[in-house]
């Protein structure tokens, strides 16, 4: 079932060096961002491997556990700017989040009336309170620079969010 990635792996590895990369964000960046696949997270932003540190999650959410993953960057490896980058033509935007469980419990034979798919309404005020949410982290250090994006999955335009 796996047999594809496990080859390429092995192509991968012929070609292989240990290219000296610490394991810290050499460019000082920690990355949110959602799942979704059309997003080439490095090539968006114009960095190779070791530049920054890079987290998914559907709809680029700042969770307890992103908000983890930023506090280690920020405070252990080298990440001194925090951007969040949503996009547009999000599937976690403009869904309830009973539309959301209803889809969910549909497509998965469960129940998931217990979950929370951390959907949107308005994105631009959803990013606006992940972005408080980080700047109000007592984890954080206060002079981490936080910025927030929208990346156009169409046009490949990263716009910085009015917040």
């Amino acid at each position: 079932m796996f047999d594809d990635l496990l080859e390429a792996n092995r192509r991968y590895r012929a070609e292989f060096h240990d290219s000296g990369v610490a394991g810290v964000a050499a460019r000082g960046l920690a990355v949110l961002t959602c799942i979704d696949s059309r997003i080439d997270t490095l090539a968006m932003l114009g960095l190779r491997a070791g530049a920054a540190k890079i987290l998914r999650n559907a709809g680029a959410r700042v969770t307890p556990d992103a908000l983890r993953s930023l506090a280690l960057a920020s405070n252990l490896l080298g990440a001194r700017r925090i951007c969040v980058v949503q996009h547009t033509s999000c599937a976690m935007v403009g869904s309830t989040e009973d539309e959301m469980r209803a889809r969910v419990s549909e497509a998965s034979g469960a129940d998931a009336s217990g979950w929370d798919f951390l959907v949107s309404q308005d994105q631009t005020a959803t990013l606006r309170a992940d972005i408080a949410r980080i700047r109000d982290c007592p984890l954080i250090p206060t002079d981490i620079e936080v910025g927030g994006f929208i990346f156009d999955v169409h046009s490949g335009e990263l716009v910085a969010a009015d917040i």
